[in-house]
């Protein structure tokens, strides 16, 4: 089995830490949640370091913007030396949609597997990959989620202001998705395919291949722990999980 691993991390974001990234993106001012640095290396490097310390992974793929492509491809090769496969740092797009398009473009034709994982979710177990791999490689589609703890409630009008309750949706019938979602490889290439011919955007790879309705996509219960940083505050808890691994 010849898995790969897609890391979109093309995205500007906002900023959340000031000079708190390396030198290349601080010289051009911008602060992006990827290359922040969480105990002396940017999150992406903590996540590449994840997926190569997993047996069954053969190589990964990093989008980024195209200016970024030189500087975080030295950043990562001497993380990397020890994959089967190979490091390829491609150019993204203008949204996740696109910057994942553009990295199964770069993958060999013999991929069998593609595990498509937020660069800034650097926790993730080395169990919770091999269980969604599992379960991708039984039944063609996997992801990772996780049941939510609060209460849902369904609204009509503006979330932020004046939404009305219009129903309580029981939470046994709903999880929260992470990832890495993990697909046969032309499965997730037709997916793609037909998003692009119908013009549909989707928030994750799953969407895509929910709307092919070939194959059931199957759920591997997560983690807490693997959070996605997205918020200044999401730093502070980062740098607990960091010193609870490392304990």
């Amino acid at each position: 089995m010849k898995l790969a691993v897609i890391l979109p991390a093309a995205g500007l974001g906002t900023r959340m830490l000031k000079g708190n990234v390396p030198a290349p993106a601080e010289s051009s001012g911008i602060s992006r949640k990827q290359f922040m640095l969480l105990e002396g290396a940017p999150i992406l490097v903590h996540t590449v370091r994840k997926f190569v310390a997993s047996p069954l992974v053969y190589e990964i793929v990093v989008a980024v913007r195209e200016e970024d492509i030189d500087w975080v491809r030295d950043l990562l090769l001497p993380e990397t030396k020890s994959l089967l496969g190979d490091l390829k740092v491609v150019a993204g797009g203008q949204s996740r949609q696109q910057s994942v398009e553009h990295a199964l473009a770069a993958l060999d034709p013999d991929t069998d597997y593609v595990a498509v994982h937020d660069a800034v979710r650097p926790f993730i177990e080395l169990d919770t990959i091999r269980k969604v791999v599992e379960e991708a490689v039984a039944n063609g589609a996997a992801i990772v989620g996780i049941v939510p703890v609060d209460t849902v409630k369904q609204v009509s009008g503006a979330q932020a202001t004046g939404a009305k309750v219009r129903s309580t949706i029981p939470r046994e019938r709903l999880v929260l998705a992470q990832t890495p979602q993990v697909f046969r490889a032309e499965l997730l290439r037709r997916a793609y395919e037909a998003a692009a011919a119908d013009g549909f955007t989707g928030t994750d790879e799953s969407s895509l291949v929910e709307r092919l309705d070939q194959v059931e996509v199957s759920v591997v219960m997560g983690s807490e722990r693997n959070i996605k940083i997205t918020r200044p505050s999401d730093m502070d808890l980062a740098r607990l999980l960091f010193s609870q691994e490392k304990s």
